[in-house]
């Protein structure tokens, strides 16, 4: 079974040809070719792209172009604005553009929290008709994905970083799992998954992250491994560990039995996001 990173970032340096909106804890550049290198170096055969907002905001083009390199390593996801009355073509256009398997949308304070807001309801609808799973950005807001799930429950959304709000530097926040009652509860929808990603950055004691396991196994239990996805959440995470430290901890044999690993380091996304990679 081929190991799939659900969610890792790329980007350029800041230059006027493509320049930063805004700014986002991790190093100065990581291209396509430097994410390659990472995976390649500890066997993981491909990733998905989440076209990375605090840059680029709604504009994929850069990941695009890491997806037209490297055809047989990544797949993509791409941030949409709910509020912009054209969201349904937006959809349906990036439903149609090679090696997407997906939408982002960024549950930030810019966005209601109204569940019954026409342009998310918009969003949601066009993106079932186009069979792509929404990824939920959406720490502090999982109440309000309860109702986005019971009222599109044939459109599949994928809980981003487990439903809670990671930091980006340390300290590790004292009660990072505060908010998995309300995760939990979204278990009861089918059309939930959760996205395994950025655990690490959760520990207090770092690498190897002995006490995520605990927890973890609580939503393994609630949501079974067919509706978990491993990943990094690389590279907002380089201030906790490296590439390898957020891969090494979920191949231990004693930690996930062989099929879980299997599900969950790859099976998984592959059946969720419908895309498998080419091995490295």
């Amino acid at each position: 079974m081929p190991i799939v990173d659900v969610q890792v970032h790329v980007y350029e340096r800041n230059h006027p040809g493509r320049p930063w909106v805004g700014a986002l804890h991790g190093p100065p550049e990581v291209t396509g070719d430097d994410m390659v290198k990472a995976m390649d170096a500890v066997g993981v055969d491909g990733a998905i792209i989440v076209s990375i907002f605090a840059m680029y905001r709604f504009d994929a083009s850069y990941a695009l172009t890491v997806r037209a390199a490297h055809p047989t390593r990544f797949a993509l996801v791409k941030p949409v604005d709910t509020q912009n009355p054209a969201v349904e073509e937006v959809v349906a256009d990036w439903a149609k553009t090679d090696g997407t398997v997906g939408i982002r949308i960024m549950m930030n304070d810019e966005l209601t929290t109204d569940p019954d807001d026409p342009g998310i309801n918009r969003t949601l609808a066009a993106a079932g008709r186009h069979g792509l799973p929404v990824n939920l950005l959406c720490w502090g807001r999982l109440d309000q994905v309860a109702a986005m799930a019971a009222k599109h429950p044939g459109t599949r959304l994928v809980i981003d970083h487990l439903g809670l709000q990671q930091p980006f530097e340390p300290p590790v926040p004292a009660e990072p799992w505060s908010a998995m009652p309300q995760l939990l509860a979204l278990a009861k929808h089918d059309n939930v998954a959760v996205k395994i990603s950025g655990a690490g950055t959760l520990s207090h004691k770092g690498y190897p992250f002995p006490d995520i396991w605990d927890p973890l196994a609580r939503i393994f239990d609630a949501f079974g491994f067919d509706r978990c996805m491993w990943g990094t959440d690389w590279t907002r995470a380089t201030a906790f560990l490296t590439y390898a430290q957020g891969v090494d901890p979920f191949l231990q044999k004693d930690r996930l039995t062989d099929t879980e690993r299997a599900a969950l380091m790859g099976g998984t996304i592959q059946k969720i996001y419908g895309w498998s990679p080419g091995k490295a």
